[in-house]
């Protein structure tokens, strides 16, 4: 185990450990010296915003982001001004619980459609509406791309250059990005545009998984425990922080097999990872 100082940036996020509720997620990070945590909007609503908020402030845990916004890309009016709504209603869940960032996963081809261009076209229409209305409430959108897999059906922003490409078109306090190494380890174009947001100050959040092979079906719970797969996570790391960033480094692993087990065992399994394949020398 690794001293307090080592884990001051290291956030857990809630989905690595779900199958613990939100007071039992506060109690294992006071066990084991956690300060840090993202959560997700379905458990916090449940529990109650402002309630989520008393209980993480009260344990001395910081709330590193809310996931997650975005779903932006609908033809249909109808679809597309409910989702808007919903993506104020998340700003204004981020903004209770305490946390300025808002990450956004953007949405896929909507059904029939083969455009991508204009369905990432749609999404920043609509962050022109949410960014100011996020900026005034402190709360940041922070676009996260994911891997191409996924790209027709959650999310056409698919590299760090593309989010970045929508992200720049807004001010830097309104909409940032996501750095995650499970949608961009395969990227080589990686450096250059971590170090572009870097000096654009669109860092907004950094995150952590690796890539296991076989993937599940579906891929979505393919996440695989830091250490276990093909991604230079320390790499990563070094990455990020030549640019200055010095905020959270947060681990999201949807992975069933930790799930299955003692969440508790799993957050300080995560914690020995990542000190040993994150922060400790090769």
């Amino acid at each position: 185990m690794t001293t307090t100082a080592g884990l001051a940036r290291f956030s857990i996020n809630q989905q690595t450990v779900k199958q613990l509720s939100l007071p039992e997620l506060v109690a294992a990070c006071g066990t084991l010296g956690i300060t840090r945590a993202g959560l997700w909007r379905e458990p916090v609503r449940q529990y109650g915003p402002e309630a989520a908020a008393r209980l993480f402030r009260n344990a001395g845990v910081t709330v590193t982001s809310l996931c997650r916004g975005g779903f932006l890309t609908a033809l249909d009016p109808v679809e597309r001004r409910h989702a808007l709504e919903d993506n104020r209603a998340a700003v204004d869940e981020a903004a209770a619980i305490g946390t300025d960032t808002l990450v956004l996963v953007s949405g896929g081809l909507p059904p029939g459609s083969r455009d991508l261009r204009g369905a990432r076209e749609r999404i920043a229409d609509a962050l022109a509406e949410l960014g100011p209305y996020a900026g005034e409430r402190g709360v940041r959108l922070a676009i996260e791309p994911l891997h191409p897999m996924f790209a027709a059906d959650r999310c056409v922003v698919s590299t760090l250059a593309q989010a970045l490409d929508l992200a720049e078109r807004f001010p830097a306090g309104q909409v940032g990005v996501v750095v995650d190494t499970y949608h961009l380890w395969w990227d080589d174009q990686v450096p250059g545009q971590i170090a572009r947001a870097g000096e654009g100050g669109r860092l907004a959040a950094f995150q952590l998984a690796d890539w296991v092979t076989p993937l599940p079906e579906g891929a979505l719970l393919g996440r695989g425990q830091l250490g276990d797969g093909a991604v230079d996570l320390r790499g990563f790391r070094e990455l990020v922080e030549a640019t200055g960033y010095d905020g959270p480094v947060e681990v999201e692993i949807f992975n069933a097999g930790l799930w299955a087990r003692d969440g508790v065992e799993v957050l300080a399994e995560t914690v020995e990872r990542y000190v040993r394949h994150v922060l400790e020398p090769a």
